[in-house]
């Protein structure tokens, strides 16, 4: 098996569809489409996915099913609530000075590298940052919507992680969604924390990021990744990657966001 999570273009999130960047993006995309062999495709129900997956699509006479567990990783911390939890999520302060919800996952390194539990395969669940987000009931309820539809293709996850091949099936399934999404697919697919992968991996704008099974003993399935955040299609069509995966490389670059 082969699964293909590939991030929306560049994002308008305001309007939850994609900029002219984007758009230009998607395109670049789409141009590549018949060479990346989507096979059956999955997209989340936000416009900026689906906008993003029309082109390839289009490109390639295919159709994509909607599924609600793949939009965005929607978990939110009511920062207005803890003093801790301003501290890990600054940016929540609005200019009205009035503390706002937070996405989950956006946390800063400064907080996140004081709490070993967030690291943690486990303990992470018992974190206050996921008590106070229900991130653990969101997490478990996306991971097995996605192991659903890994056992219907016969890929059936048992204790452990490892997932029994019932039947083989040597085709790919493609999932056009988002970057929080994919590091919580991917951390259930490798049995470690969510935030090790969304503190540490970056995946631009229309990347592509492609996991194999290796079956080295027979009926048990492992993933493994040969691209993560992958954007030859960019380099192809010479496009700069958009800058809306990253954060400042230094701080005082103020042309790069903060």
């Amino acid at each position: 098996m082969r699964l293909l999570m590939i991030r929306h273009g560049d994002p308008d999130y305001e309007r939850d569809t994609l900029t002219e960047r984007g758009v230009v993006e998607a395109q670049a995309l789409a141009a590549c489409a018949e060479k990346l062999e989507l096979g059956t495709c999955y997209m989340s129900p936000l416009g900026r996915a689906v906008k993003t997956a029309s082109y390839c699509l289009e490109a390639t006479g295919k159709t994509a099913e909607i599924k609600d567990w793949l939009r965005e990783f929607p978990p939110m911390v009511d920062t207005s609530l803890d003093e801790e939890m301003q501290a890990a999520y600054p940016d929540a302060l609005k200019e009205d000075g009035v503390w706002h919800p937070h996405i989950v996952w956006d946390i800063m390194p400064a907080y996140y590298t004081r709490h070993p539990e967030l690291m943690d395969p486990v303990g992470w669940r018992s974190s206050k940052v996921a008590r106070m987000s229900g991130m653990a009931e969101v997490y478990d309820y996306v991971t097995s919507s996605f192991d659903e539809l890994l056992a219907s293709y016969g890929y059936v996850r048992e204790e452990g992680g490892l997932y029994r091949v019932e039947k083989e099936y040597p085709g790919t399934l493609t999932f056009f969604c988002h970057f929080g999404l994919t590091s919580v697919l991917l951390s259930h697919l490798w049995n470690v924390s969510p935030f090790v992968l969304l503190q540490h991996l970056v995946m631009a704008p229309s990347s592509v990021t492609e996991v194999f099974t290796e079956e080295r003993q027979k009926g048990a399935a492992h993933f493994r990744a040969t691209h993560i955040g992958d954007i030859s299609h960019l380099t192809l069509a010479g496009i700069t990657p958009s800058f809306h995966a990253r954060f400042c490389e230094v701080y005082s670059r103020e042309d790069q966001r903060h």
